[in-house]
């Protein structure tokens, strides 16, 4: 047998997860849809992970094979880039098949290191998987800021606001960089200095990544976003900025 064929068992088992191929299909669709050309895989970073790629995934799916599937750990290499469906001829939304199959997973099976930063996230007002404070956070900007100014002339009007009335941009930030490399955070500001833009961060709700979406908690991925959004429009800022 060739190196990552699939393997059919013997008598056909009754699929759930071929309810969930069934309903990302494209109106109209049915499981012919796809035309196994590989397009999705080509693009795919996570192709190869595991043995497994987009393409051989969704036929398994098709097939019937839920326990194969769920036994897998591909489905939480896939980053929901979105590119299979951007290449696909059929338009079959794979990244939703991915999360539909992680929130079937219980929660304490799923990847305990992004459980830990989408629980880590939920318990503080900025949404940081450090756990960083308002308080830490804005001493870390502002202390950045403060070396920036003095070590380079050409920057030292630049800003680095913080609840800024009525921005144009509501800025938000990767959690790691304030608290392990906050020098990281100076690109994207010298880059909004120099293009003349009106901007800020919250102080609260600053976190750009949402960890409670990669573990399919729908809950908290919800809970995430309206806490953003109450900030950006407390502030009255007119355009979100996602770094993430």
């Amino acid at each position: 047998m060739a190196e990552g064929a699939i393997k059919l068992g013997g008598k056909k088992k009754k699929s759930t997860i071929m309810d969930m191929v069934k309903e990302i299909l494209p109106d109209g669709g049915n499981l012919n849809a796809c035309l196994t050309c590989g397009a999705c895989s080509s693009g795919c970073p996570a192709t190869g992970l595991v043995g497994m790629d987009a393409r051989k995934f969704l036929r398994m799916a098709a097939l019937g094979m839920d326990e194969e599937i769920m036994k897998s750990d591909w489905p939480w290499m896939c980053t929901m880039c979105q590119r299979c469906i951007y290449v696909c001829p059929m338009k079959i939304d794979i990244p939703q098949l991915i999360f539909n199959i992680r929130s079937r997973r219980p929660r304490d099976q799923r990847p305990k290191g992004i459980v830990a930063s989408c629980d880590m996230a939920m318990k503080g007002e900025t949404l940081s998987a450090m756990g960083t404070s308002v308080e830490d956070f804005q001493f870390v900007v502002e202390d950045v800021l403060g070396e920036y100014r003095e070590a380079q002339p050409e920057f030292a009007d630049m800003e680095a606001p913080i609840d800024k009335k009525g921005a144009e941009f509501f800025l938000n930030q990767n959690s790691r960089e304030p608290v392990t490399e906050p020098d990281e955070m100076v690109p994207l500001w010298k880059i909004l200095h120099l293009a003349g833009e009106s901007w800020t961060y919250g102080s609260k709700a600053w976190a750009a990544e949402n960890y409670c979406l990669f573990i399919a908690d729908t809950e908290n991925w919800k809970k995430m976003l309206h806490k953003q959004t109450d900030m950006m429009h407390e502030l009255g800022c007119k355009t979100y900025l996602n770094t993430e």
